[in-house]
């Protein structure tokens, strides 16, 4: 291997992460007032629609007195939305983390301004009339638009114009929950497809502004303070363990009714504009029946978490908020998807809780928030930092990774793709959620490339060559390619098979290889790693690369060609596949 400085570092981050940076910091300010703003606008709407009154007052549509009244409003509010959607943006539609992800995937993450204006007020409008969702979906997507709309103002790189995105979103969620954290996890897990100090630095100081600003806009957290509970022992896992393989059947069936009464609605014989406004009458219904399912519910989270709510009534909350909340996201709405499962979630552990002989439903309730969230979004991580972020109670960590990681195996084996992806999808595109790391970063020219390969001399003639490559199965006819070298063995060139079949086509087979070859040479060293050789390929063209010595140029120590980049991948992939079929001890062969 050629000995020379090695300059390869852990990561490629480089000083322009500093300006991201910055740039960011502007974006968590601006999320975290724009939530402020989401925020009065739910009030403001629940206030006008279920009381009558102008005022941005914290008030809950549980606590109405319309009585048949109220089956109407939801379905106004649906109404609303679908012509916003309509004649505004289709984008509006949605959980809004799905329409985040299609724009990071598939739109070089650009949105409209208008996503930034009609998604909050569309989702403050829905979530005001009773819709039983979260905020959260819409301050992502809205921080993200502010993000986005930031990063195309400044003429960014389509990667950086992601991490601005991911920035304002996660700056968003950030000053909605106070759960800084959990925000940044969110990004990584779900939004920024890398785990790389570039994207993650910027997203980390977004949230951290926003979450900052948060305590004079909003107040500090925890929004849903609770009695430290104690640590919990092997059993107290063990039935951790049991509510979190609850949880992701749960999740399972979920994320089965939200796409069951999408696809009902799609075999209406209406125009989805209509959709929302259906699916809010059935709101308005489960409302009329149970107050408790209408608006964002965080009083009944809390009542959940304290374990006020038990018996029937918490069974008619489970049934009727799961229910009510499928099927109007299924028609087409606006709005989120966190905060109703953390309500689905906590009531399903509180519901198990009576039965498990030690703890609290309130503390079951705590665990089962957190595995419907990991489950469901397939998010662990993020669940259970959400969750501690949350509540405080730092104690239960242990079991709430258990559960988190419990109802994420239920839903990985049991569904292919989680609630966020599906809809992604079913618009005809596909993303995975696994990361690894890429062979091609891993491995080196000198593991791949071909130490014995034909090279042909500078002052054989063409005719000489040609005579050669059709009498032989080696060299152009194989690899399309070889090296010139002179009579020292000193690299001049590299001739293709397609140089000698234009020189015999134009009648100058006389001519010599060194006359006609290209000199204009890319080449490639040993430790040079094989995605920068992929990147010389595809930039210049060409499918061969000689490998040359660092210290000495035209000294050829090997060749490259495509076939070879590959073995990388197949090295990879007998990683993977291959298992072993005896028992061998003898260590790591050097």
């Amino acid at each position: 291997m050629a000995q020379h400085q090695d300059g390869l570092a852990d990561y490629t981050t480089d000083r322009r992460v500093i300006l991201l940076s910055l740039i960011s910091v502007f974006i968590g300010a601006i999320a975290s007032v724009i939530a402020l703003a989401l925020l009065d606008l739910i009030q403001f709407f629940t206030n006008l629609c279920f009381y009558g009154k102008l005022s941005f007052g914290t008030v809950s549509p549980a606590q109405n007195h319309l009585g048949l009244l109220v089956i109407l409003i939801p379905a106004v509010g649906g109404l609303v939305i679908g012509v916003m959607a309509r004649y505004g943006s289709e984008k509006i539609r949605g959980h809004g983390i799905p329409e985040a992800l299609e724009a990071i995937l598939i739109g070089q993450s650009r949105m409209e301004p208008k996503i930034a204006v009609l998604k909050p007020l569309s989702s403050a409008i829905s979530i005001g009339t009773g819709g039983p969702y979260g905020a959260e979906g819409p301050i992502i997507m809205t921080g993200g638009a502010v993000g986005s709309l930031i990063a195309q103002f400044i003429h960014l790189s389509a990667a950086e114009r992601k991490i601005l995105l991911v920035a304002g979103a996660s700056a968003g969620m950030a000053a909605v929950f106070a759960t800084p954290v959990a925000a940044v996890l969110l990004a990584v897990e779900l939004l920024l497809f890398e785990w790389k100090p570039r994207s993650f630095i910027p997203v980390a100081m977004a949230a951290i502004t926003a979450s900052i600003l948060r305590v004079p806009l909003l107040g500090a957290g925890p929004i849903f303070a609770v009695v430290p509970h104690s640590a919990l022992g092997w059993q107290g896992m063990c039935w951790a363990l049991v509510v979190g393989l609850i949880a992701g059947l749960g999740s399972t069936l979920l994320t089965g009714l939200v796409y069951f009464f999408e696809d009902t609605f799609t075999r209406l014989p209406l125009h989805w504009m209509w959709w929302p406004a259906i699916g809010g009458l059935f709101v308005g219904v489960g409302g009329y029946l149970d107050p408790r399912v209408l608006g964002v519910g965080y009083d009944v989270i809390h009542s959940l978490l304290r374990g006020e709510i038990v018996g029937a009534a918490l069974i008619g909350l489970i049934i009727g908020k799961s229910v009510v909340w499928s099927l109007s996201l299924g028609s087409g709405t606006s709005g989120g998807v966190l905060a109703p499962l953390l309500m689905m979630g906590g009531g399903l552990g509180a519901l198990v809780g009576h039965w498990i002989p030690m703890g609290t439903p309130g503390l079951w309730a705590i665990i089962g928030m957190a595995a419907m969230m990991g489950g469901t979004m397939r998010s662990p991580f993020t669940a259970l930092v959400f969750t501690l972020e949350l509540t405080h109670d730092l104690n239960l960590l242990p079991a709430l990774l258990v559960g988190c990681i419990a109802a994420e195996t239920v839903t990985v084996l049991l569904l292919k793709r989680s609630i966020l992806t599906e809809k992604v999808a079913r618009r005809g595109h596909h993303l995975t959620r696994e990361y690894s790391i890429d062979p091609l970063d891993v491995h080196r020219v000198s593991e791949v490339m071909v130490n014995d390969f034909p090279t042909v001399q500078e002052n054989a003639t063409v005719d000489e060559l040609f005579t050669a490559m059709i009498g032989t199965s080696q060299a152009l006819v194989r690899g399309h390619g070889a090296p010139v070298v002179n009579t020292d063995g000193a690299l001049v060139g590299i001739i293709t098979q397609s140089d000698i079949l234009r020189v015999i086509h134009e009648d100058r087979g006389t001519e010599l290889v060194g006359d006609v070859c290209s000199r204009d040479l890319i080449v490639a060293h040993e430790d040079e790693l094989l995605r920068d050789v992929v990147v010389k390929m595809l930039k210049n063209d060409i499918g061969r690369l000689p490998v040359v010595d660092y210290g000495e140029p035209t000294k050829l120590v090997g060749y490259l060609d495509r076939s070879h980049v590959f073995n990388g991948r197949t090295k990879w992939y007998e990683e993977e596949h291959h298992r072993d079929q005896r028992w061998d001890l003898s260590g790591v062969k050097q």
